[in-house]
């Protein structure tokens, strides 16, 4: 079963110096060398675009858009049945953030429980687990 990717593990892999980039680097060649199965959706595409034009780097975040629907080629959609589950998150949950409910929601929605991220948000969701970068 993969695991799901959350949006900073890019971000941190393309971005400046951070404790987290090399264990992000790591994590995205495994990826690449098919020694660790994982997913992402479109909306994490989305937000890698989203995040990378709004600091200035549209065409990093458009490269970085094309190389993860190359290497993600079944990522999910996000349905209208991930967004009615999402509200029930938000409602259960209520510190939650927005898209990180959406992300849950399509991964419950798609049989996954175990998301690699340093978003410790996540850890308030029982139906998920958490894994840092480095030890995914």
């Amino acid at each position: 079963m993969p695991v799901f990717l959350d949006t900073n593990i890019f971000l941190y892999a393309v971005g400046g110096p951070h404790p987290e980039r090399e264990a992000c680097i790591e994590l995205l060649q495994r990826i690449s060398d098919g020694s660790l199965d994982a997913t992402v959706s479109a909306e994490i595409v989305q937000e890698v675009m989203f995040v990378l034009g709004r600091r200035g780097r549209l065409r990093d975040g458009l490269r970085l858009a094309r190389d993860l629907v190359a290497l993600f080629p079944g990522l999910f959609a996000v349905t209208r049945e991930d967004m009615l589950r999402a509200c029930g998150l938000l409602e259960r949950y209520p510190d939650l953030p927005v898209r990180d409910a959406i992300h849950v929601a399509t991964m419950l929605n798609n049989g996954l429980h175990t998301v690699v991220s340093v978003d410790s948000d996540f850890d308030q969701v029982t139906e998920v687990r958490r894994v840092p970068p480095g030890s995914a």
